[in-house]
């Protein structure tokens, strides 16, 4: 929770929230490298077993369709029960139904339509542990610490998603899919068991709603009542889908047609990673004072990609811009954390952070579905160029909001936002407890 009183001068956090961080990063780190070589692993697991990629799609899509149903619900359901047994239940969900996807795989013997509802058993439990995560996170760092601890988290995030997909592709490589699954039902089991031991002591207990849909409509209350907050909602429910578009669909094809193949779009994505870790690194230094005026300025390189793709320039241009596009991004994420810590009361965290996910990928299989047809109707060059031009467009008019052109970052000693507890002094020496955030999660 976010404390009234001022930090100590020598930043420190108490034993338990830094107890709480450290869990939270560590099992976060944990399930990154198994979920981002798991993703590859499932795409290859279908081709082996006779799909194409049709099919591949058919499983993708059944893990971000519960994802988008069940997002608004995980987000109340985390903000009534404790947040950590949500999270550890969505890992146990996660690890069961990722551990039957391996030994179907394992003995030869996985069908289409197993594939398809074992990872929409594993979007439905990412729909309910995602709003858990980002409030438990919020509200694990205080104060001066919170912008360098979520900068630090992010930057382990992307440093373990470009560690999972690496060990991923190696051990596809070197042995059968299933095995890459089966390593993550071990790391989604070891990360809820960490989970497990969070202390949530300082927290608030719940105060009994007057039902789920109450809670909802509580939680859109929370974002309709700050326009920064929607604003930036709706801005990134087109910025998303937009570059979902473009690197899922149009850049593997210019990859192909016009680069000389996959390599250098591997090599492409490899340098936005590099950037999303200098990113993180810089914010770890780096606090502006107007946080939503620097972090939507950074959103403008992210229409570089698709700009570039349509020309299209050299495969060595492309890097260069998605690893400047990938410092700019993290820019936005730690400031978007940082407000989100600052100016949103403890108890609904979970429901905001369900809005802002659903926000995010709610247009996004549209976009992809979309993409191919869009590119027979105009041409890949003209969509790519549209890709850019709507980036451009929602991002400058979220500029038009007062509100996130002026809101500033809070020092020690300004009071919490309406709404939002106050830490209640331990009588350890150093500080009060909070909270911080997941953010987008990568």
């Amino acid at each position: 929770m976010r404390s009234a009183k001022p930090s100590p001068t020598d930043g420190t956090r108490t034993p338990r929230a830094g107890r709480n961080y450290g869990l939270l990063t560590a099992a976060a780190i944990i399930t990154g490298l198994g979920t981002h070589g798991a993703l590859i692993a499932a795409a290859f697991a279908v081709l082996e077993s006779g799909g194409d990629a049709g099919d591949v799609g058919l499983v993708a899509a059944a893990r971000t369709a519960p994802l988008v149903l069940f997002l608004l619900i995980g987000g109340a359901v985390a903000d009534r029960l404790p947040r950590h047994r949500v999270m550890v239940a969505a890992n146990a969900l996660n690890c069961v139904s990722q551990a039957v996807f391996a030994w179907l795989v394992l003995t030869g013997d996985a069908r289409l339509w197993q594939m398809m509802l074992l990872t929409a058993l594993c979007g439905t439990g990412q729909a309910f542990f995602n709003p858990a995560a980002e409030g438990m996170l919020l509200s694990s760092v205080d104060g001066e610490q919170a912008a360098k601890a979520f900068a630090f988290f992010r930057m382990s995030m992307h440093g373990a998603a470009i560690g999972g997909a690496a060990l991923g592709g190696a051990m596809i490589a070197a042995m059968d899919p299933g095995w890459v699954l089966a390593v993550d039902a071990a790391a989604f089991a070891v990360a809820g068991a960490l989970r497990a031991f969070l202390d949530v002591s300082h927290i608030p207990g719940r105060v009994p709603g007057a039902g789920l849909l109450a809670d909802l409509r509580e939680g859109w209350r929370e974002v309709a009542g700050r326009p920064w907050l929607w604003a930036v909602v709706l801005q990134f429910s087109v910025v998303v889908a937009v570059v979902g578009a473009a690197e899922a669909v149009y850049g593997p094809l210019v990859a192909r047609d016009e680069l000389g193949g996959a390599r250098p779009w591997g090599f492409a994505l490899a340098a936005f990673g590099v950037g999303t870790l200098l990113g993180a690194l810089l914010m770890m230094r780096w606090k502006p004072r107007r946080l939503l005026l620097a972090g939507t300025l950074c959103v403008f390189p992210l229409a570089l990609p698709s700009a570039s793709l349509a020309v299209p320039v050299p495969a060595a241009v492309l890097c260069g811009v998605m690893f400047v596009t990938g410092i700019s991004i993290e820019v936005f994420g730690v400031s978007w954390m940082t407000a989100l810590h600052q100016e949103i009361p403890e108890d609904k965290l979970s429901r905001v952070s369900a809005y802002d996910w659903f926000g995010s990928v709610a247009m996004v299989p549209l976009a992809t579905a979309a993409a191919g047809p869009v590119e027979s109707l105009v041409g890949r060059s003209q969509a790519l160029w549209g890709c850019a031009a709507l980036i451009l467009v929602v991002t400058a008019g979220v500029l038009f909001v007062p509100d996130v052109r002026n809101l500033t970052r809070r020092g020690p000693g300004h009071p919490a936002p309406s709404g939002a507890p106050v830490a209640v002094p331990r009588p350890v020496p150093g500080s009060a407890e909070a909270e911080g955030a997941v953010g987008r999660l990568g």
